[in-house]
């Protein structure tokens, strides 16, 4: 049975003050090695930072994989792991249950080549806003960015509280939604990246609206370490930073084909067995800011968001106390 969105959002933050809880300090010293969690088939940002050569004498330590990125900055914040990144939703969610984290890089959002779409069937009635009462819209997380996009859509068009909550979510695995949707199972699909554009190009779908159209470009998550790991470690956190938004940079000034060809130079190179042929339709990370610098707004989207639900108590947090910029070369006279 599909969890329902309140349950949904209950459960992460029990959890997550669980985590907030259990975080014991990490072990004193300095270090030039940063664990990690990697996604596979996927080069992340600091892999990238890493392979141009731009972590100078910081090395990274993968210790396995991902498929979440609440867990990651969990992770990150018992001290499993040295840094996680995720949705900002997520990191104002574990900052208002009490974990020691700060968020100093962002590396994932929205633009014109990397968006979420909400399609229906070309012969859908579904033609606005109005027409979502009562109808299922699938999406991989519950309580998460899809599903902020969707009531945030809904707003926008005047619709009450009351009206946003007849629309319903439903949580299916990425690789189900567009079936889901073909067979009539949902009659909305968020789709992004490969999922999308497989989609698109097998015909019969429609956007109804994206999040790049409703947010225009904006950074969507960020990495975050614990704070006492940035007290003992000023130096490692500044070349990282500044080493893995310089190749953020990178990615965006260098031509698309070449991109990719380093990814896929990088993937076969850690021979962990993974299939690259999901690397050519990468298009873009989608960061907004140059190297990653991180606003205000980006976190408060979220602080608004959670807070007006009620899922996180309005004033426990505030966007600037989340975030710092301080290591980040590309933030110099900001």
């Amino acid at each position: 049975m599909t969890t329902s969105r309140r349950n949904f959002l209950g459960l992460a933050l029990a959890g997550l003050a669980a985590t907030a809880a259990g975080c014991a300090a990490a072990s004193g010293g300095t270090t030039k090695t940063l664990r990690y969690q990697g996604w596979a088939g996927q080069v992340t940002p600091p892999e990238l930072a890493a392979d141009l050569g731009y972590l100078g004498d910081v090395t990274l330590q993968w210790v396995g994989d991902t498929i979440s990125g609440p867990q990651d900055i969990q992770s990150a914040a018992t001290g499993q792991v040295d840094f996680g990144g995720a949705f900002n939703g997520a990191v104002v969610k574990l900052a208002a249950a009490g974990a020691p984290i700060t968020s100093v890089l962002g590396y994932y959002g929205v633009d014109k080549l990397e968006f979420n779409g909400f399609y229906v069937l070309e012969n859908s009635p579904i033609r606005g806003p109005h027409d979502l009462a009562g109808k299922k819209i699938g999406m991989n997380t519950l309580g998460a960015h899809s599903e902020a996009m969707l009531d945030i859509y809904l707003q926008r068009h005047g619709l009450s509280k009351e009206d946003i909550a007849k629309a319903e979510p439903v949580a299916l695995p990425p690789v189900n939604t567009e079936l889901s949707l073909r067979q009539g199972n949902i009659e909305v699909a968020v789709l992004d990246g490969i999922l999308r554009d497989k989609a698109l190009a097998r015909g019969g779908i429609r956007p109804l609206f994206t999040d790049y159209e409703l947010l225009g470009a904006f950074t969507a998550g960020t990495y975050v370490l614990r704070k006492d790991f940035i007290e003992r470690n000023p130096d490692t956190v500044r070349t990282f930073v500044s080493g893995v938004a310089k190749a953020i940079e990178w990615s965006k000034t260098t031509p698309r084909e070449k991109v990719i060809e380093r990814f896929t130079k990088i993937v076969k190179g850690r021979n962990r067995n993974e299939d690259t042929d999901p690397l050519k339709y990468w298009n873009s990370w989608g960061v907004a800011d140059n190297g990653g610098v991180i606003t205000d707004k980006e976190l408060q989207l979220w602080i608004d968001w959670l807070g007006g639900r009620g899922d996180i108590r309005p004033g426990s947090v505030k966007a600037g106390d989340l975030y710092t910029n301080k290591f980040n070369s590309y933030a110099k006279g900001q």
